[in-house]
């Protein structure tokens, strides 16, 4: 018996490291989306501004999934537009961060809807996969009973992971146009440029997968990416467009990375969305 567990002690000092890791693991996986919200998302409580910091008038929206979740939301009216841009942000922070883009996208004589996922900024719950679309959803729903007209337009704009979310979105409403920014094709190809992600991926459960739902998109779409994107890699967003049906546009940004395109492209950017929207009567 002492013979035993000397035996014992000497494999857990041999092996210390990788059993941590094991009861790590086990410990996550045991409560429900725990390893998924470790690796995949980040979000930030604390609003750090609104557009009425850079003069724009704005609605604080409350909406309610249909599991039952209340999101915190913006809405941010321009006079006399029949067009709404619906953003859908990235995996971190908080729409807050996002009051930039919001004025870019108003400046193009649009609507814009804003809202935090479940557990980002004011809203409740904590996210995962189907919570997200489930609160892209809500949102649209909103929309939708906001601007009843034929005339209306929801364009879906999608950062990253945001991108995802927006593709699985436009599977559901009609949307007239859906834009996406450094966005990749899945979770699991996405994995294998991440560690340890790559590793666990299996464990997490999430999919995320754009590549069968892209190709039945068929409203215009633009695909943006910068040639630097040091988190989704450029031949992610370039294969998520190739699977795309026509009508489609492929940008790609010169010299930006994943959290700087907007500043990289700078003037560029507002003027490709205007053109996309030109081009195709939205």
């Amino acid at each position: 018996m002492k013979a035993k567990a000397q035996s014992a002690g000497r494999f857990v000092r041999r092996h210390w490291v990788i059993l941590a890791f094991l009861l790590f693991i086990i410990s996550i996986v045991m409560k429900p989306h725990a390893l998924e919200r470790f690796f995949v998302y980040y979000p930030d409580r604390i609003l750090v501004g609104d557009p009425s910091g850079i003069g724009l008038a704005f609605e604080d929206l409350s909406l309610v999934t249909e599991d039952g979740v209340k999101l915190h939301g913006w809405f941010v009216p321009c006079v006399g537009s029949n067009r709404t841009f619906l953003v859908l942000h990235g995996n971190a922070g908080n729409i807050s961060h996002r009051v930039p883009w919001i004025e870019i996208l108003h400046g193009l004589q649009s609507h814009v809807l804003i809202i935090d996922y479940r557990g980002y900024g004011r809203s409740e719950g904590d996210p995962f996969e189907e919570g997200l679309y489930r609160d892209a959803r809500a949102a649209a729903a909103w929309w939708s009973r906001r601007f009843p007209g034929p005339d209306q337009k929801l364009l879906l704009i999608g950062e990253s992971l945001g991108g995802a979310v927006a593709i699985d979105l436009a599977g559901h409403v009609a949307a007239s146009g859906l834009i996406l920014q450094s966005t990749f094709t899945s979770a699991r190809d996405m994995a294998k440029t991440l560690f340890p992600l790559g590793l666990l991926q299996p464990l997490t459960g999430i999919h995320f997968d754009s590549t069968d739902k892209i190709r039945r998109i068929k409203c215009p779409k633009l695909f943006i990416h910068g040639n630097r994107d040091e988190i989704v890699p450029f031949r992610l967003g370039r294969k998520l467009y190739e699977l795309a049906p026509e009508p489609r546009r492929f940008w790609e940004v010169p010299g930006a990375g994943h959290n700087d395109l907007i500043w990289v492209a700078g003037p560029d950017y507002a003027r490709t969305l205007r053109e996309f929207l030109i081009q195709n009567s939205l």
